[in-house]
This record gives C-alpha cells, structure tokens and sequence, in this order.
C-alpha cells in the first residue's frame, strides 16, 4: 500500500471540479508546477476534513501531521509526500508556509465546527479556508502585498458562493451549515430545511442575503486585475471575476437544493474571454501615446505657460 494513502483520503475532486481555472494557461508556465503542487496539498488535506468516515480526533491528527510536514517539522514521513513536495516549493519560490498553515487551520475547523451565527463568523472561516489562496498566488507573482485586500474578497466571495452550491450536499452528508444561522433564524427556518430537494420561499430569502453579500465582495474584487502588475496574473484574476458573477447570477435564477448549480464550458469560455478583453483593453488604453489632439488639449489647458 502506497505510504500517503494511509493519511490522505482521496474523494477524486480534482482541480476540474473548482469554479474557477487552476493554473491556467494565462499564467506563466514557470509557475504552474508549483500552483499545482499548491493545489495537490489543499486538496488533500480538503479531503480528509470532508470524509464523513473519519471522527474529528482522526482528522485533526492528519490534518496537524501535514502542517508539520509543510512547515518542515517533520521532513521524512512519504505519508505526506504532498506536503513534502510542497515545503520545498516554497523554499524554491521564497513563498511563506502560512498560507499552508491557514488552510490547515481551516479544515482542523472543518472537523468540528458545524454551524456558522452570523456573516461575520462565516467570513472569519473564510478568511481561513479561501484567503490564502489568493495570497499564495500574489505572493508567487511577486506582486506587493496592497493587493491582498482585493484578493481576499474575491476568495472569500467564491467561498460563499460554493458553499451554496453544496448547502445540501453539506448538511445531508456532513451536518455541516455554513449559512448563517441568525438569518436562518430571522427567516423562521432552522438547518433540516436544507434536507429538502426544494427551497422554500424563506430559504430563498436566506440564500439571495448570501448572495447580496458575496455581491459586496465581488464589489472590492473588481479592483484586483488593475492592482496586478503582471498582464497574466491580472487576466486570471479578472476572468475569476467573471465567473464569481456569473454564477452568483445562476444562484439567484436557479435552486441548489433541486440541482447541482454550476457554469457550462460555454458560459465559462465567455467569463474567459470577458476577463482577458477587459485587461487588454485597460492595459492598451493606459500605455496608448497621447494623440495629436490629445497633445493639443493639453497644450491649451488653463494654466499652460509658454515657458
């Protein structure tokens, strides 16, 4: 038996079933080995944190066992090859492990938390469990810190917007609800609504609260592509930002306990092109030489002297 199989817990999820591209060919092909190597450790220690057939205990000793690893505490062990992997990708890159180490935090949360009170907490697991995402992609670009803010609500965004994708799947299989519940509460629903193949009117309120919210979010995000030096980076991050609208959009249309909501490839191809147009565009106008005319108004300003 392969060492790693006994701590990980595979579920198949692969980078295919995210809601947006994981090391896609916009970025710089240098850096997709080790935003996939990135990814292969977030989605194992995702998968323990979901695996309904462990108790909490186990996972939390997994889960510590790959933060030790990441953060070279215990270097050897192949059962956490993929920490491994990505300890010394790090070191290559000259990437902090924190982002490694708030996930992990995360999922440990995963093991015991069931139940979100209000926005605020569900954004603090957020800030967790999607955040360092985007702060490991800005820190790899090399791009300055100032763009966390951006990032971090375009993560936390996509992470509420997931969440009620599998707001049913979450509870039916995990008792897991990480829709607030004071709204729940202030809506006269409690958790076993979710257990339904239909949302009823109150939970429709519940869930477009969500999605006004993620929309605040989003609001911020949109400033992430102009903040990012690098073209690619920024067509990424403005193609990411087109999904998270477009899906935010099938959610109000649409209802995620009678169907599994997500983009088609089409849909996705437009938020693409979208993303990537949108960055050229602003990228041209802003290095476009000034015209003769534009030269002109210039020269005849208020104030203009002839000096």
């Amino acid at each position: 038996m392969d060492d790693a199989v006994a701590v990980e817990t595979p579920s198949g999820k692969s980078a295919a079933d995210e809601n947006f591209p994981v090391g896609s060919w916009l970025l710089p092909a240098r850096l997709r080995p080790h935003i996939a190597t990135f990814y292969a450790y977030a989605r194992a220690i995702d998968d323990i944190a979901d695996n309904p057939a462990l108790d909490p205990d186990d996972k939390i000793g997994r889960l510590d066992g790959f933060a030790r690893a990441v953060t070279g505490g215990e270097t050897a062990d192949p059962a956490f090859r993929k920490a491994h992997d990505l300890r010394r990708s790090l070191a290559e890159t000259r990437v902090t492990h924190r982002h490694c180490v708030d996930l992990t935090r995360a999922f440990k949360q995963d093991a015991t938390k069931l139940r979100y009170g209000d926005w605020d907490d569900l954004i603090g697991y957020c800030r967790l469990s999607a955040a360092p995402v985007g702060r490991y992609l800005v820190d790899l670009h090399g791009e300055a810190t100032t763009a966390y803010a951006a990032s971090d609500a375009l993560c936390n965004a996509l992470q509420v917007l997931n969440h009620l994708q599998d707001c049913g799947e979450d509870y039916r299989a995990l008792d897991r609800v990480y829709l607030p519940q004071s709204w729940m509460a202030e809506a006269g629903i409690g958790v076993e609504v979710l257990g339904g193949n239909r949302s009823p009117a109150a939970l429709r309120e519940v869930l477009d609260r969500c999605l006004d919210a993620a929309d605040g979010l989003l609001a911020l995000a949109d400033r992430l592509p102009g903040e990012l030096r690098d073209t690619r980076f920024a067509m990424e991050a403005a193609t990411i930002v087109a999904i998270a609208r477009k899906l935010g959009r099938e959610l109000r249309r649409r209802d995620p306990l009678a169907e599994r909501v997500v983009l088609t490839k089409a849909a996705l191809a437009v938020c693409g092109a979208r993303g990537i147009g949108q960055v050229l565009l602003r990228r041209t106008l802003r290095l476009r030489p000034p015209t003769a005319a534009r030269l002109s108004r210039i020269d005849s300003a208020p104030g203009k002297s002839d000096a």
